[in-house]
């Protein structure tokens, strides 16, 4: 088995479905996906994974640049979007990162992403400037620091509260915003101007 940096590869798939079958068997920590299968879609085979294993952390790797493939990517689930040219010099960061709880996007991409977000926000986002009325104090505090990126250990940590507390208070934040992933979040925040889009910047 390889290694590297502490991580192991303990199998791998040439397409979609062998992809499906051996992780549901090994039931990695940790996926490197290629975007672009043989047989589907990294983005559907993503989707489908998150759907039998909520728990692994999944990395997208990609030739492709565009924003809307990074954007879906998120959203089917994966934590982490590398391109394949600078993979070399971003692989081992971006799958330290994910490992680790975050999300990584490739610093050659993140300025992209920013700029989306503040333009695509008001768009698809469900949530009005309302919504974030709604919450208390603390769950504001608590949903930038979700958007900034941070995990919840290091938000329990940075506000001197437990993991579980915070959890409750993300549920308690989608729950009043009526959004579904990180990536909603940040948009949401990102359109309130609640953080700094250079944060996305690598």
């Amino acid at each position: 088995m390889a290694s590297h940096s502490g991580f192991e590869v303990i199998g791998e798939a040439g397409t979609g479905r062998e992809a499906l079958l051996k992780a549901e068997e090994l039931r990695p920590d940790l996926v490197v996906m290629d975007l672009s299968l043989p047989d589907q879609s990294g983005i559907d085979v993503t989707r489908s994974m998150r759907g039998l294993l909520s728990e692994t952390r999944i990395m997208m790797l990609s030739m492709h640049a565009k924003i809307d493939y990074i954007t879906e990517a998120f959203q089917a689930g994966a934590t982490g979007y590398v391109v394949k040219e600078s993979a070399s010099e971003r692989l081992i960061e971006c799958l330290e990162t994910v490992s680790s709880g975050e999300y990584f996007i490739d610093a050659s991409l993140s300025h992209q992403v920013a700029k989306n977000l503040m333009k695509s926000g008001e768009k698809n986002a469900k949530t009005t400037d309302v919504g974030y009325g709604t919450l208390t104090s603390r769950e504001q505090q608590v949903m930038r620091l979700i958007a900034e990126g941070l995990t919840i250990k290091k938000i329990a940590k940075k506000l001197f509260i437990s993991p579980k507390t915070v959890e409750n208070h993300r549920t308690n934040i989608m729950n009043k915003l009526d959004v579904h992933s990180a990536m909603e979040l940040v948009r949401y925040a990102a359109r309130l101007g609640l953080i700094d889009v250079d944060l996305w910047k690598g």
